[in-house]
């Protein structure tokens, strides 16, 4: 593999991840106030009290609309389709001219303001409740603050191609004297890491530039030209080190896939805002950044050697978000291309640009070397298994679950596995199933990596500059240009359709054989999710057409007895059904709201989801060739 014309190198060092504090009794102007004529809007936070979670907003106007300016709070945030209502956050709002004249400001709907005629530049002040520990809003308290640019900036309604100016000031005391910030923001001024005068170039870019601010720690390394750094902020006992180190192969492997002759990045910096708590997981993606929340136990410790279960989750959410870099955040669909941030943007293509970049994050970590084969089947495995086991893949299409978002993906009720297919998870085996058949049917000579390596081509390089976004029924067409195959039925059928994906005879030409059994699941099947609840066996989800449903129990029913013996948890319910087989009927009494119902359901065979994928010891060299152009040269224990 050829290197990168700058070296690939872990720069951890103790200095870097040492919290170096910025200079003590610095005011606002000492750390670069911006002046009143440099851009037509300007920013100013201020983390006005950490203990009431608040921050302090200021938005100048230069050059308010003459008919009275209109400001407005986004409703979502990229790359998070639902609908958040982020101006039920701002707890007081007032505007006044640049003489200090009063100006009024009327409410027109839940997120917009209108403020009275203003000849003058026009300011207006705002505060910000911010105790949502996510990674879409924002959070301050004394320990760190942070915010989503989408959370916290009125949009100037009319001015949002307009350069913007920020400036972040730290909070008041000397307690927070140490504090510092994390952000790819471009400086205007500001010191690295400190507070200061930031600059975007518009509004889009504004919010697309999270801000950590508080006591973290440092570290970093180079790839594809581009300075890469990891901010950890929260109690932890990483291995730096190692997290470098294997971070570093996963985005090289990135890079290497979207630009194999140069091996350039698309941007000069990276950076990984990691929130550390004792229990938490997400993140979301930014144009040169992404915000990651991940439990202690998630990052890699001293002495560490093969990578536990929990750091190899960690590694594919971070693989997932810096993929994002290009797919999502520079190859777009056509619709995310100016959208309006008031309300919803509809595409149905979320299968492509969550399910493909879920697809390539664990692919990401196995052809880098951080984990093996076997490691890799497992995690494919279990996402075949995951998706096998809802009967609402056989309901909506993943095409269909795209547009859907907004109502029904990320608000799931207790019939959502009956009528909601993931478009991330499904997505990433349909970007599977392509893969497999492209390479299959060209011998290896072409891949789905060429089809995203056309996409980037055609609209992920000037994607900041004018460009366009993939249409609704582009991908088809890209596809056949990209690797010479028609596969307009496969996508028909897989995407828009319900069609079951088939998984075994598409993996046999690489060596790799697929299993589908009951899992631990014993001889029979109610056909339900139980869950404790409040201490009470609780049905979470009746599947559709199965014992439960059938016999008339619903979600939220209370079991109490089957066949007049008490099952009161799991264990008692699952120890009496390993003692019946598919076909017996049983009596159960349960408890629906306050009532006590007696219903009579027959037994079903446990359907077979749980996939197991392992490779075969016997393999030709054809076969041989295509398991290692499609996974790497990595081995697994089987090899």
């Amino acid at each position: 593999m050829r290197r990168t014309e700058l070296p690939e190198q872990v720069a951890a060092t103790g200095a870097e991840q040492r919290s170096a504090a910025p200079d003590r009794g610095r005011t606002a102007a000492d750390r670069g106030s911006i002046p009143e004529k440099t851009a037509a809007l300007r920013y100013r936070v201020t983390p006005i009290d950490p203990n009431a979670h608040r921050f302090e907003i200021e938005l100048r106007i230069a050059h308010p609309d003459p008919r009275g300016q209109r400001v407005a709070m986004p409703a979502w945030t990229p790359g998070s389709y639902m609908i958040r209502e982020f101006a039920r956050n701002v707890v007081s709002i007032e505007a006044s001219s640049a003489s200090g004249r009063r100006v009024a400001l009327r409410k027109l709907d839940k997120a917009t303001w209108q403020a009275a005629r203003c000849d003058e530049a026009l300011h207006v002040r705002y505060q910000v409740y911010a105790w949502d520990l996510s990674v879409r809003a924002a959070h301050l308290d004394s320990t760190h603050g942070f915010f989503n640019g989408a959370s916290v900036f009125l949009r100037a309604i009319g001015h949002e191609a307009q350069p913007c100016d920020l400036l972040l000031d730290p909070p008041p005391g000397d307690a927070y004297a140490d504090w510092r910030v994390a952000t790819t923001m471009p400086s205007a001024g500001a010191r690295e890491h400190a507070f200061g005068a930031y600059r975007a170039r518009d509004y889009e870019e504004l919010i697309d530039h999270p801000v950590e601010m508080g006591r973290f720690m440092l570290a970093s390394f180079d790839v594809g030209g581009a300075r890469h750094e990891i901010a950890l902020t929260g109690r932890h006992d990483a291995d730096t080190e190692r997290l470098c180190r294997d971070l570093r192969r996963v985005c090289s492997e990135q890079v290497r896939l979207f630009d194999p002759r140069r091996r350039r990045a698309p941007f000069d910096r990276y950076l990984f805002q990691v929130l550390v708590v004792g229990s938490g997981y997400g993140g979301l993606e930014h144009r040169s950044s992404s915000s990651l929340i991940c439990s202690r136990k998630e990052l890699p410790h001293a002495g560490m050697r093969e990578p536990s279960e929990d750091y190899r989750s960690f590694l594919g959410l971070a693989s997932h978000e810096y993929f994002h870099s290009w797919n999502v955040k520079r190859i777009r669909p056509a619709a995310f291309v100016a959208p309006d941030l008031q309300n919803e943007s509809y595409t149905r293509l979320l299968w492509i640009f969550e399910g493909f970049t879920s697809y390539y994050d664990d692919l990401m970590l196995v052809r880098a070397g951080v984990i093996d084969r076997d490691a890799y089947l497992a995690l494919l495995a279990k996402t075949i298994s995951n998706v096998q086991r809802g009967p609402g893949r056989r309901t909506q299409s993943i095409a269909e679950s795209s547009f859907d978002a907004w109502i029904k993906f990320y608000r799931q009720d207790e019939n959502a596995p009956n009528a909601v297919v993931s478009y991330y998870a499904k997505g990433s085996l349909v970007a599977l199933a392509l893969d497999l058949t492209i390479r299959e049917r060209t011998r290896g000579k072409h891949s789905l990596d060429d089809v995203l390596r056309a996409m980037w081509e055609r609209f992920g390089k000037n994607a900041f500059d004018g460009g366009e976004g993939l249409a609704e029924d582009e991908f088809p067409r890209l596809l056949e240009e990209a690797v010479g195959l028609r596969l307009d039925a496969q996508i028909r059928a897989w995407a828009y359709g319900t069609a079951e994906l088939p998984f075994a005879a598409l993996l046999r030409p690489f060596g790799v054989r697929l299993e589908l059994g009951t899992g631990e699941q014993g001889p029979s099947s109610i056909g339900a999710k139980l869950a404790m609840r409040d201490g009470q066996l609780t049905i979470a989800n009746a599947y559709n057409g199965q014992a439960a449903e059938r016999g008339g129990l619903s979600a939220g029913d209370v079991l109490v007895a089957i066949d007049d013996l008490r099952v009161a948890d799991e264990a008692a319910c699952k120890t009496l059904l390993a003692r019946r087989r598919p076909g017996d009927r049983l009596r159960v009494h349960a408890f629906r709201r306050d009532e006590l119902i007696e219903r009579e359901i027959e037994l079903d065979a446990p359907p077979k989801t749980e996939a197991k994928l392992g490779i075969e010891k016997r393999r030709s060299a054809a076969t041989k060739r295509l398991l290692d152009e499609w996974l790497g040269r990595t081995k697994g224990r089987g090899d």
